[in-house]
């Protein structure tokens, strides 16, 4: 019999990949590498859709594990990881360029041609994985 769950999940990674594609342009290709590394940092997290809007009709991708850690965005410009407590996340590489001055969330936009720090991504996921699991 088929985890209801996990058909949920295939069927919103189906729908992520679609959504990166659409773009057809770099924006696409940079949300996969920032996807990648976030289900790298924990193998864990699920990938799912969440809150349907007239802006956002295909709903955002969301990322969890033990509760909400992260969603993403392809903008016009740019794309971005929004952590719901990144301002309790330690980020010594200064991934954290937008809502600074949030005292919850913090994002990280990605625009073209910049390089993704891997190892300071996964960091911070990992970090907000940890943050979840201890509630």
């Amino acid at each position: 019999m088929a985890n209801p769950a996990r058909t949920k999940e295939v069927s919103a990674s189906k729908q992520i990949d679609r959504m990166m594609a659409e773009p057809g342009d770099w924006r696409g290709t940079t949300y996969s590498r920032l996807r990648k590394l976030v289900k790298e940092a924990n193998p864990g997290i699920v990938e799912d859709l969440k809150w349907k809007r007239p802006a956002n009709p295909m709903r955002s991708p969301v990322y969890s594990h033990n509760g909400i850690i992260c969603t993403g965005a392809i903008l016009k410009n740019s794309v971005r990881l929004t952590f719901f407590k990144g301002a309790s996340l330690n980020d010594p590489s200064r991934l954290f360029n937008f809502g600074l001055d949030s005292n919850t969330r913090r994002a990280i936009d990605v625009f073209e041609g910049e390089k993704i720090n891997g190892r300071a991504l996964k960091s911070l996921i990992r970090q907000a994985v940890e943050q979840n699991t201890k509630r």
